[in-house]
């Protein structure tokens, strides 16, 4: 059975969270082949693989979000050439987003090898997009709707002229792009659909449009309901979508996904990496000193992990209790510019005792951590918790995505695991952080049923027994 993962900003890129998952699921299935079609932003990545490859990959295809219009001068559509009636109602659609004929649209762009140029600065797409705008949007400058239109579907259109790897099952790790791709795969060689969320892709890109500084307005409104729209074609499309917990299900079915299609997959670690975890406190080559109360923060330093927040509720946790220290794990160079500023307010602060050590293998770390900590402001069911449970560790985590659920139980009777707070509340996680330091036996505790948690429902084998069954029923039907 070959199949391929379709997987936006993560996998083979960047470490954890997503790209973990993966890898480990690619791991978890030898005997498969798998081929990774990659969507990322641009050519600037190329091949920058921040992970090795199992034998079983056996291709990877990037998708650029932002690329050359490679068509422009080898195939010369000229402007004055126009679209058929049923492309132009195809085109339409899309931007009116009412019964949108996705399937003329995946024939248009595997048929047609225009310039996208051309395409977007023609007169077609100018006639639809100012029918869109009369019906909808009259009230805005028609020359900053245009090119927000034009912004929003170049992307999209890039996507859609991709040449799809063949193959049995086509796996998005998310909907969006990835779905796109997926549902064209679906159309093109009658293959599974296999959709798996691990946050609410919706959702989050709601999220990050409503805080985002370079777009405003009714405009927001505009880029949420294109990246909606391709959820839909997912949702629709899609044999079987998974959720990680019950309710990512309901947001699912919220947002328009047929609930009979939904299974519920929590997420599964290897824990046996984590049996030898070091849990002396002496002094050793990692620099851990006896006598601290450590604070492990296994994250990306990226805005979304809202580093800023951990690091000043930190600052004011440490002068409550001196002993504190705090270990920031994980890369710094995806986004370098919010790296520098977290540097620099730990220098403001003036506050000590903060390391930021870089990407790193966490088994060396976590057993000598006195609680985990995870300040996001968006999660799907983050992994890193779990290998602290593993490691018996308590976590702190802000109430986004399974958070709750990871830290009081899902009515599974074993008791609290940690402390959840509210997102970029300093107080709450200085509170939380002070708590667990003064309190060695609500730590041993909290960390107790964190692992037996995890042992009842998280472990690597339920998962890959669940994905086992998922692909078994997909290779038999052949749907």
């Amino acid at each position: 059975m070959k199949i391929c993962i379709v997987a936006e900003g993560c996998y083979p890129y960047v470490t954890g969270g997503v790209s973990s998952w993966i890898h480990s699921m690619v791991q978890a299935f030898p005997d498969y082949e798998f081929v990774i079609l990659a969507v990322v932003s641009n050519r600037s990545l190329r091949g920058k693989f921040t992970y090795e490859l199992p034998g079983n990959v056996t291709e990877v295809h990037e998708v650029y979000l932002q690329d050359y219009d490679w068509n422009n001068k080898k195939f010369g559509w000229k402007k004055k050439q126009r679209l058929s009636n049923t492309e132009y109602e195809a085109l339409r659609s899309l931007l009116l987003n009412r019964n949108v004929m996705w399937e003329e649209l995946f024939k248009f762009f595997e048929r047609r090898k225009c310039s996208f140029n051309n395409l977007l600065m023609g007169n077609d797409f100018l006639q639809a997009v100012r029918e869109c705008y009369q019906l909808r949007y009259p009230e805005i400058v028609f020359s900053d709707f245009l090119w927000t239109m034009r912004s929003i579907y170049l992307p999209l259109f890039l996507v859609l002229d991709t040449k799809l790897p063949e193959a049995d099952l086509y796996h998005c790790v998310a909907t969006g792009y990835s779905g796109v791709l997926g549902s064209m795969a679906k159309v093109k060689y009658g293959c599974g659909l296999l959709v798996s969320e691990h946050g609410i892709y919706t959702r989050e890109r709601e999220e990050e449009l409503i805080r985002a500084k370079w777009v405003e307005g009714i405009y927001k409104n505009i880029w949420i309901e294109q990246f909606k729209k391709m959820s839909m074609l997912a949702y629709n499309r899609a044999d079987l979508v998974t959720s990680l917990y019950g309710h990512a299900k309901e947001l699912q079915v919220e947002l328009g996904c047929p609930e009979e299609k939904i299974q519920v997959t929590p997420n599964g670690i290897d824990w046996r990496r984590f049996d030898k975890c070091n849990q002396d406190s002496g002094e050793d080559d990692n620099g851990i000193e006896p006598g601290k109360i450590y604070v492990g923060a296994v994250l990306r330093v990226t805005p979304v992990k809202d580093v800023k927040t951990l690091i000043r509720a930190f600052a004011y946790a440490k002068e409550e209790v001196p002993k504190l220290k705090l270990w920031i794990m994980g890369p710094v160079d995806e986004d370098e510019e919010y790296a520098k500023e977290c540097f620099e307010l730990v220098e403001l602060l003036g506050v000590p005792d903060i390391v930021f050590t870089g990407k790193i293998d966490v088994t060396k770390y976590l057993g000598k951590m006195d609680m985990t900590i995870l300040t996001s402001i968006s999660e799907g069911q983050p992994l890193t918790i779990l290998e602290g449970y593993a490691a018996k560790k308590p976590a702190i985590a802000t109430d986004v995505g399974n958070c709750r659920g990871l830290i009081y139980g899902e009515d599974d009777g074993i008791g609290p695991s940690g402390i959840l707070t509210h997102i970029m509340n300093v107080q709450e996680i200085k509170d939380a952080i002070v708590y667990l330091a003064k309190h060695k036996t609500k730590r041993k505790e909290y960390g107790e049923n964190g692992y037996k948690r995890m042992m009842a429902k998280y472990k690597v084998e339920d998962m890959r027994e669940t994905y086992q069954k998922i692909y078994n029923s997909f290779n038999k039907t052949g749907r």
